[in-house]
């Protein structure tokens, strides 16, 4: 015996007992003809090899993780041409899971906790969908062209140790087209706006340490913020210039993609106590360089480095502002960069929106707010970590009370901090239900920073639980404008979903949901948009399959406790209610 790390491909195929006993001998065919057309050209394409076969499913072993991940995305999209004559619940549909692990090699057999951990990961996966675990993704992330859904942590049986999960999300437009129909179109890419417009891509990590990769990603937060501090400069929010990192890209479609005139690009060398930071910019249409610098410091003056290459890119770009004007860059910073340093490690994990990481950012804001009490971003993160938890791990009194203390404090500190007044109005508007005082922070947000996508994304969800559905929905579209391509649009789009809802706009309201979904496959509200749209439309058949993928995701759901939780407004509350009561989901 030997052992090796190896790339593990298991699948299964769904529903395979129920398919055999309506038709065994066609059934053992069509499996046979999809092994020898689609499953094994897909693998040995990718120079993976079968381990076996086991009836209903197979295990398979790559030389390379990136092709295993490439292997099941292949035919998972290869599976969704085939048999496409046959009613859903007929048709042949995988799970698959991948996993990197070290494996005991007995022959041209496999064992080990590798394939055990592969076998559990396919077994979490949606009929048709590819789960991978977090090695997984941190060894494909910028090299496949899929996008992946944090799932969280799981615990799963006979591993002692709970496993980070991954959804590879093949393809939004077909996942809410399947249930919304053709409602669920392309959105066109955005026009570039009248006033100079600009996108700050992920700078590249140049410190020999993909540990440093937090450090890198704060400076661009932090130039992006203070840029979009200035009234006649539309800034490109950060969640939609990440989509882009650790990919090659083409400045001229980035510019075509998010509707901007200029993108700045650059990179950080962290060593010891030195910092070099250089950027340039990119008129996006013609590729041409407008400005150029490098800056080298002592790591206590990086936020002079920040605000020194912003105002540059401000003078470049528009050189009629009065210095006045440029100076808005600058904001009050923490004093301890111990404190920063925390803040900067905790957002990775605040910004999937997942319990599971959110409970990890909790611990290094709490640190970073002992250096630091009075630090408003590092409260408004910590009110966001407690809402998340709260709404969507169990509604324990102690995160509520986290979201609401830590939100009054980012907004009490963080006067000229717009995230921070964002978050803490976010968390007092859906946690504490004051949705006064939500609106005052939101407002002040954006009379602050009008690029400042959070606050019309996040305020937009608290507009419409108020019952603002013109305004709400206002709010969501500027929120989708200054983010075009943000994981979080799921948010706006369910805003828009309720406004049009609250409209009789049902039609209309069935696209949006559409749309929620493909932005977020994960999300059980997404569902259950869908679920009361057709119910109102009379597509009871949608309806009620929508209504199923809710429980699915959120076995405990019931109507009245999702509206009284969030102690949303009657007029939406309550006919709403009726729709989904029709699509058959409990009281």
């Amino acid at each position: 015996m030997a052992r090796r790390l190896s790339a593990i491909l298991a699948a299964d195929v769904v529903g395979y007992s129920r398919l055999m006993g309506v038709d065994e001998v066609g059934t053992l065919e069509r499996l046979k003809s999809l092994h020898k057309e689609l499953v094994q050209p897909k693998i040995a394409e990718r120079e993976g090899r079968v381990v076996k076969l086991m009836g209903d499913g197979l295990l398979a072993e790559f030389p390379s993780v990136v092709e295993a991940v490439q292997c099941a995305v292949g035919i998972q999209e290869g599976m969704a041409d085939r048999e496409t004559d046959l009613p859903d619940e007929s048709r042949v549909k995988l799970r698959i899971g991948v996993n990197l692990g070290d494996v005991i090699v007995e022959g041209t057999d496999i064992y080990g906790d590798g394939v055990n951990v592969a076998a559990r990961l396919e077994a979490l996966a949606d009929p048709g969908g590819i789960c991978v675990s977090g090695t997984v993704f941190d060894h494909v992330r910028g090299k496949v062209d899929s996008e992946f859904a944090d799932l969280g942590e799981r615990k799963v049986k006979n591993i002692e140790l709970p496993i980070r999960v991954y959804g590879v999300v093949l393809d939004r437009v077909a996942a809410a087209e399947e249930l919304a129909g053709p409602d669920a179109a392309e959105t066109a890419p955005p026009k570039p706006p009248d006033k100079p417009s600009i996108a700050v891509l992920p700078f590249d990590n140049m410190s020999g340490d993909v540990e440093q990769d937090y450090f890198a990603d704060g400076m661009v937060e932090d130039i992006i913020t203070g840029l979009a501090r200035i009234k006649w400069i539309f800034v490109i929010a950060r969640n939609s210039s990440f989509a882009y990192k650790g990919k090659s890209v083409d400045i001229k479609q980035v510019g075509h993609d998010l509707g901007v005139r200029y993108v700045l690009e650059g990179s950080v060398r962290k060593a010891s106590n030195q910092v070099r930071v250089t950027g340039q910019l990119i008129e996006a249409e013609t590729g041409r360089h407008v400005w150029a610098d490098r800056y080298e410091r002592t790591l206590d003056d990086v936020f002079a480095i920040q605000d020194e290459l912003t105002m540059s890119v401000v003078a470049a770009i528009e050189p009629s502002l009065r210095q006045a004007e440029i100076e808005r860059v600058k904001r009050k910073r923490p004093d301890n960069l111990d404190a920063y340093d925390l803040l900067l490690r905790a957002l990775p994990c605040v910004y999937p929106a997942m319990p599971e990481s959110a409970a990890k950012a909790v611990p290094l804001l709490d640190s970073a707010l002992e250096l630091e009490p009075d630090y408003a971003l590092a409260h408004g993160f910590a009110a966001w970590s407690h809402e998340i938890l709260y709404a969507r791990d169990g509604m324990r009194e102690e995160n509520r009370l986290g979201a609401i203390r830590h939100a009054n404090a980012a907004i009490a500190h963080g006067r000229d901090d717009a995230i921070a007044l964002s978050l803490g109005g976010f968390s007092l508007g859906l946690v504490a239900h004051d949705r006064a005082a939500a609106r005052q922070a939101f407002e002040a947000a954006q009379a602050l920073s009008p690029s400042c996508a959070l606050s019309y994304n996040l305020g937009s969800v608290v507009l419409i639980f108020d019952g603002d559905a013109d305004r709400a929905n206002e709010w969501a579209e500027r929120a989708l404008r200054l983010s075009p391509v943000d994981p979080m649009n799921f948010a706006p789009w369910l805003s828009i979903t309720f406004s049009r809802f609250m409209r009789g706009e049902f039609e209309a309201a069935a696209e949006a949901a559409g749309k929620t979904v493909q932005w977020n496959p994960y999300f059980s509200a997404a569902y259950m948009l869908l679920a009361a749209t057709h119910a109102k439309l009379g597509r009871h058949d949608a309806a009620k399959s929508a209504a199923a993928r809710v429980l699915e995701l959120e076995p405990g759901f019931t109507i009245g406790g999702y509206f009284a939780s969030f102690e949303i407004d009657p007029s939406l509350a309550e006919p709403f209610s009726e729709a989904l009561s029709l699509a058959g989901l409990p009281a």
